[in-house]
């Protein structure tokens, strides 16, 4: 009798844990992650293969990068999206018209970028790269927002991990597929064959309709309104104590990460793999080496609590950069790709469960797509500066295994501060409303 009880609360055990990931706020942010991953496969390792397949100079090419800045452009416009109610659709909610206008913008700047020739337009496909940026970015606007507001805050880690999950799959799906069509019936082709990514978030926001924890506090009408929709988010956010300290935090945390994952393609291409073998191998082992790490990210994070988990994260993120350094010490080798790239996502997968689910606990509720486009624009645009100005010219001047070491001692200072502002209490001291209320991750935590 003993034996069956134990079975049965054993049984119960492994449910409560695997239930959260089948509930319908937790398998809407799969869906919005598809779709915010491959406009960033779409100008970013995809457009580097395709451009370096042009003969494109290196360091032109790791100017292209400068698109993604646009992504950490973003919150200058964030808060359209939180107060500007668009005439018609809008009746269907803020969000959700929101998520439509924005979902079709996205597939018309990605059908622009497919119908420019980089070899004979250099300056148009710029201008293109550029509007797919803006697309991309604006629909991350939306697509977080409705995530953070969709998930109750006990779903945070979990909501945060099939957010990656989701994210993984665009961005690889879109990035696999657009290898293999252009393959076999050219670039222009297969970026239009990715436009069908937007769809599942247009499909989301239609289906489960506005977000129930959607807050709203001021009705924008005339231009002083208007001025406090956009000062007021900032403002609540610095002051709260350890603010600044979280933002530095949020700055440095990545540099090192971005700056390794921006050149990889570049590296391939140099030490001579083909279009498959990157499919094979960066695509295809990185993208199971991806989910594994979301699994264990969300374990350690229901298990370790937000702080632990994350400091592991970002040292896991940090080591990672030195397996590029081996395979570009290696040349070309398929097991050493895989390792590389096993290893890079794995971390990075581990990272993206606790890190996104503590930018989102930062989040007050009332300005949730203002708040979260100045932390996760935050998050990446000194490692994108840094990668667009000078990425191309470390290379060229000392080399890939020399430029991978480089990019490991840059991720350490966030490691460092990330510890200290344990230390100091001042990771739970800025902690917003999206988190702080029946989040047992996030409340466990706090001893």
């Amino acid at each position: 009798m003993s034996q069956t009880t134990d079975i049965e609360a054993s049984q119960t055990g492994i449910w409560r844990s695997v239930r959260p990931y089948f509930e319908k706020e937790s398998l809407a942010a799969l869906a919005l992650g598809l779709s915010s991953g491959f406009p960033f496969a779409m100008i970013g390792a995809t457009l580097t293969t395709r451009l370096a397949q042009n003969d494109v100079q290196k360091s032109t090419i790791t100017a292209f990068t400068l698109a993604f800045l646009v992504y950490n452009l973003k919150v200058f416009w964030a808060w359209v999206v939180d107060g500007v109610r668009l005439p018609l659709l809008g009746r269907m909610g803020q969000r959700v018209s929101w998520m439509l206008v924005v979902g079709l913008f996205v597939i018309a700047a990605t059908v622009n970028l497919a119908l420019v020739d980089p070899a004979t337009d250099l300056a148009g496909t710029v201008v293109a790269a550029l509007l797919v940026g803006v697309a991309g970015a604006t629909f991350d606007i939306v697509i977080d927002a409705y995530r953070i507001e969709t998930l109750k805050p006990y779903q945070l880690g979990t909501g945060s991990g099939m957010s990656q999950y989701g994210w993984r799959l665009g961005s690889a799906g879109a990035g696999a597929l657009a290898l293999v069509v252009a393959e076999r019936y050219g670039w222009s082709s297969a970026y239009i064959a990715c436009a069908i990514f937007a769809v599942p978030a247009m499909a989301t926001a239609l289906l489960l309709g506005e977000p129930p924890r959607r807050q709203v506090v001021i009705e924008r009408k005339g231009v002083s309104e208007v001025w406090e929709a956009i000062v007021v988010p900032f403002r609540e956010f610095f002051g709260r104590t350890g603010a600044l300290l979280v933002l530095a935090f949020i700055l440095v945390h990545k540099i090192g990460d971005t700056l390794a994952n921006l050149t990889f393609r570049l590296l391939f291409n140099d030490l001579g793999f083909s279009n498959d073998e990157i499919a094979i191998y960066d695509v295809g082992v990185g993208f199971w080496a991806y989910l594994i790490g979301i699994f264990i990210g969300g374990v350690a994070y229901a298990r370790l609590g937000l702080k632990r988990s994350v400091l592991i994260a970002l040292v896991l993120m940090a080591i990672s950069n030195l397996s590029f350094a081996l395979l570009a010490q290696a040349g070309h080798s398929n097991l050493g790709m895989s390792g590389a790239i096993g290893f890079e996502n794995m971390a990075s997968g581990y990272g993206g469960v606790v890190v996104v689910a503590y930018f989102s606990a930062l989040c007050d509720l009332r300005f949730t797509a203002t708040q979260y486009a100045l932390i996760s624009a935050a998050a990446s645009i000194v490692g994108r500066f840094l990668t667009g100005t000078t990425a191309g010219a470390l290379i060229e001047a000392f080399g890939y295994v020399n430029f991978y070491l480089l990019t490991t001692i840059a991720a350490l200072p966030g490691i460092v501060l990330f510890w200290w502002m344990m230390r100091r209490g001042l990771v739970d001291a800025a902690m917003g409303t999206a988190g702080e209320v029946g989040d047992p991750q996030v409340s466990s935590d706090k001893k």
